[in-house]
């Protein structure tokens, strides 16, 4: 089939790995004039690790690999520690954090250079039969036999879907950044999870003496941002119990980004006849559970298995959002209440399993059920 993708972030460069390799026709717009390569780290679990592996992407000598993640007090006492050395093993995909620069870096390898068309943005999108046609800013037009809507937060094709469906706002804000930090954790596969009446903070080793961190606050729409936002985490989070004052004392505001925390409940179906979505577009979620990216190439890996069957496009797509619907809404539930910056007691923290971790991951994923179930192979 010929298939138009609009959006080139990791979903739309997927996507296209995907059925490039299944014999379809592909075609990405994009609004942006080159390729997107902002932003911090990206966590890859063992299932998003999975599908980058069936797209024959690999991580191997980027990022950061890590075993164990810890849950701390500010004060610096064990809430609670998740074994992923055992997800690894079982699954057979270590989890790591990657900037999502290497990340797209990698998606692109090896995909035609004629591939994306950059600074072209849609306004439209039209079914007729069994076409479907993107209208763009300029005036131009693709038209193709199926079209996938990988445009992120502010999705277009969203929008043509199922109108203004309105965007919620959740009741925290993250500073992120991806900055060399010369510290102990940084040479180790440690994730740190701290969280106290300010806020919490992340930390994750991201190799090559980087590390990956944030610190999510109380945030609302509208609130005036701090001039100097360092000084604000260091006035905020300074006391906390080590590494944090270590890593905010080397930081720097140049390396810091700000993004509220947004969600939209996720539908049943998220397309109409010859048109679905993916990734961001169909459920966007706080990245409180660091599964944003996993989730789109889950998408990515059941759009194509589905596609694979041939029949009627149009059911293939429903398809593909049924199969979808239960593990995603799951993530969303749980990412909209915020999970990781819960405050579980110590004692309460001591009763969870270590390896609890493993068979939520298998909850969240189609991709490890389908290979729990001798579907699909596990390797890596």
């Amino acid at each position: 089939m010929d298939v138009v993708v609009i959006g080139a972030g990791v979903g739309g460069l997927a996507v296209a790995r995907s059925l490039l390799a299944a014999g379809h026709q592909v075609r990405i717009y994009e609004q942006a004039a080159a390729l997107r390569t902002g932003g911090a780290g990206l966590s890859i679990f063992s299932n998003g690790a999975a599908v980058l592996h069936d797209l024959g992407v690999t991580l191997d000598g980027v990022g950061g690999r890590f075993d164990r993640i810890d849950a701390l007090t500010a004060d610096g006492r064990l809430r609670l520690t998740s074994d992923m050395a055992h997800a690894a093993a079982l699954y057979g995909f270590p989890n790591k954090s990657v900037s999502r620069r290497l990340l797209l870096e990698r998606l692109a390898d090896g995909l035609p250079g004629d591939l994306i068309r950059y600074g072209t943005a849609c306004r439209t999108v039209t079914q007729v039969g069994d076409r479907v046609t993107a209208t763009f800013e300029d005036g131009s037009t693709a038209t193709g036999d199926l079209l996938i809507g990988a445009d992120g937060h502010h999705s277009v094709v969203r929008r043509e879907l199922w109108g203004d469906d309105p965007i919620r706002t959740a009741t925290f804000g993250t500073w992120q950044a991806l900055s060399r930090i010369d510290i102990d954790l940084a040479r180790t596969h440690l994730h740190l999870m701290i969280t106290g009446r300010e806020g919490a903070c992340g930390i994750i080793p991201a190799g090559d003496g980087k590390l990956q961190w944030w610190f999510d606050v109380r945030w609302a729409p509208g609130e005036p941002r701090p001039a100097a936002p360092l000084a604000e985490l260091r006035r905020r989070f300074g006391h906390w119990a080590s590494p944090v004052p270590e890593l905010l004392a080397q930081a720097s505001e140049a390396d810091l980004d700000f993004f509220g925390h947004h969600w939209q409940k996720v539908r049943r179906e998220w397309g109409k006849g010859r048109v679905t979505l993916l990734g961001d577009a169909a459920h966007l979620m706080p990245p409180t559970l660091g599964q944003g990216a996993n989730q789109t190439l889950e998408d990515v890996w059941v759009l194509g298995r589905e596609l694979a069957k041939g029949g009627d496009p149009a059911q293939r797509l429903r398809a593909y959002e049924r199969a979808r619907y239960p593990h995603v809404n799951l993530v969303s539930r749980l990412a909209r209440r915020s999970p990781a910056n819960w405050r579980i007691p110590p004692f309460v923290g001591r009763m969870v399993s270590e390896t609890s971790q493993s068979g939520l991951l298998a909850r969240f994923s189609n991709r490890l059920t389908a290979a729990l179930a001798h579907e699909a192979p596990a390797g890596g």
